[in-house]
């Protein structure tokens, strides 16, 4: 492994996002905010618990996967597109690093900032509400692997993206719905028996499921199906983008 490579794209895409570091700290506080006085004041009003837990409690999980999710995938994305765009990865292509190298690279940076993202909403989300955390090693694990398996598919989003307008495509219409409708403020059990079965083809639902039950010891799927889920969402991703750089797919062309 060549490590001076691997520390030089993780410190060029860090100095990105310090350069903004008060907007990146800033949004997910406001965001953070409004969500607990749109859902927390208004729903939570009429719905006091869900199983045992207060709402506002209970929709922190999903605020935080929401919020990592989405940054995971757009930091990533913009990383590898915008040498693309320039034309500079080419001189990452020819330079004497592998792919798993470069992967490591912008998709650990990607994925260090999504991190700190969702500890700056967990941080927030406490001046709101009372959150207990019942396993916080398989919280940071959950929080951890979400963050690198996203990052992945915001790579592949990258790579296979052929404008800025497309960077974009797949997280609106596709990532944030099945974010959305995973159960992020709601408990799957509260839904009707046909709209539960569909819900478990959702593969958000088992990440919020599995991290949910980190805080509160709850979960609407079993816990080893949540980890199984993500482990092997990320070596899909994985295998991915090995065929890309194998095969130069929208990188060298």
């Amino acid at each position: 492994m060549n490590w001076t490579a691997i520390a030089s794209i993780y410190r060029f895409e860090m100095a990105r996002f310090f350069r903004t570091l008060a907007q990146s700290f800033i949004s997910p506080v406001i965001s953070t905010s409004l969500y607990f006085v749109v859902f927390g004041a208004a729903i939570g009003s009429r719905i006091q618990e869900v199983e045992g837990v207060s709402y506002g409690a209970f929709i922190v999980p999903g605020l935080i996967m929401l919020s990592v999710i989405t940054q995971s995938i757009s930091n990533a994305s913009f990383g590898i597109y915008f040498p693309k765009f320039i034309g500079t990865v080419y001189e990452l292509l020819s330079a004497p690093v592998n792919f798993l190298e470069i992967v490591c690279g912008y998709v650990g940076a990607a994925a260090t900032k999504a991190l700190f993202i969702g500890v700056v909403i967990l941080a927030t989300s406490m001046l709101f509400v009372d959150v207990s955390i019942q396993h916080p090693f398989a919280m940071l694990a959950f929080l951890v692997l979400t963050c690198l398996s996203f990052a992945l598919l915001g790579f592949i989003i990258g790579i296979w993206a052929g404008s800025f307008e497309q960077l974009q495509l797949v997280p609106l219409l596709i990532v944030t719905p099945l974010i959305f409708l995973g159960g992020s403020f709601y408990s799957i059990s509260m839904l009707p028996p046909i709209w539960q079965t569909v819900t478990l083809f959702n593969p958000v639902v088992y990440l919020i499921s599995g991290f949910r039950w980190s805080f509160f010891g709850i979960a609407d799927v079993p816990i080893g199906l949540s980890l199984l889920a993500i482990l092997g969402f990320t070596m899909l991703c994985l295998g991915i983008i090995w065929l890309i750089f194998r095969t130069g797919w929208r990188i060298r062309s």
